[in-house]
């Protein structure tokens, strides 16, 4: 009888230990814009504020949806503590997260994962203060790195972008000159995302820029750099059926030409229908809307 009690006791605290180790996990969706026309610090290091870039927080986003701001101006490097500031509020301990990203976005999650991936990250707790900082949780745990699903890019500026080689945007903010193909390229090592999968949706509604981005482009990024397609510079890729250029595979599989993709990087959309550009308009346009109706469905 006492052997029964000891054994019935034995799987109650096992039940209690597993019911207090998941009933304070937590799913989160960080969302990382892009590149911004002038810097911006009003909304660096909040999370709530998704208005001023993607469009309505009210529109469904994934799971407890999460607004990742910096400048969208400066270097990557010089901004890419925001971005780690929230992967270790909410990715970290038992909390889980998706991450959605557009544009220069790529460049941040892409950098953060590549080069601070697999450091030491201080467990913390989900209550950022108002810089976007958290707290470290009581017990001191550390982990390595951060725990992150998958990755959905749209439009992504992984691989740069020729408008910034040439000058189409203002070469005087530090993340234009971080856009530029062969310094995008060289930035940090692509292929490592700590086994991160990088789902790549890539548009080609361009019509404004087509001279200056080569294949198939949005207006702002051509399908090598969208496609997260590897190589020291960029190269034309198109959809199947134009003459002139390549095909860009779906998946991971090599491209037409033989080029291929960055580790743990994959197609997810490849726009035949040349339906999709660039640009949110603030409301969830564009190659993003892509991106956010898969976040609804699948950042759960």
């Amino acid at each position: 009888m006492l052997k029964k009690r000891f054994f019935r006791h034995g799987l109650m605290m096992m039940a209690f230990a597993f019911i207090c180790t998941t009933a304070f996990s937590t799913n989160y969706s960080l969302w990382i814009h892009g590149r911004k026309s002038s810097q911006d610090t009003t909304a660096t290091g909040t999370y709530s504020n998704f208005a001023s870039y993607w469009g309505p927080a009210s529109a469904s986003a994934g799971v407890n949806k999460i607004a990742v701001n910096w400048d969208g101006y400066s270097h990557i490097s010089t901004q890419n503590s925001v971005i780690r500031n929230a992967l270790d509020c909410y990715c970290t301990g038992d909390n889980w997260c998706y991450v959605a990203a557009h544009s220069a976005g790529d460049l941040q999650i892409g950098y953060a994962l590549s080069l601070y991936g697999s450091s030491t990250r201080n467990v913390k707790t989900p209550s950022p203060a108002s810089n976007g900082t958290c707290s470290n949780v009581s017990s001191g745990a550390t982990q390595t790195g951060w725990n992150i699903k998958f990755v959905d890019i749209a439009a992504g500026a992984g691989g740069g972008s020729e408008l910034a080689d040439v000058g189409s945007w203002t070469t005087s903010s530090g993340l234009v000159q971080d856009l530029k193909t062969t310094t995008a390229r060289a930035l940090y090592d692509h292929n490592i995302t700590q086994g991160v999968w990088f789902n790549m949706y890539a548009g080609a509604k361009g019509t404004l820029y087509s001279a200056i981005l080569p294949g198939q482009d949005d207006e702002a990024v051509a399908y090598h750099s969208a496609g997260g397609v590897a190589g020291s510079a960029g190269r034309s890729l198109c959809n199947p059926g134009d003459w002139f250029c390549s095909n860009l595979t779906t998946g991971t599989s090599a491209n037409q030409d033989g080029s291929t993709k960055w580790s743990y990087h994959s197609v997810a959309f490849r726009d035949t229908s040349e339906s999709y550009n660039h640009y949110t308009n603030q409301n969830w346009e564009g190659v993003v809307s892509l991106v956010r109706a898969h976040m609804a469905s699948n950042a759960l």
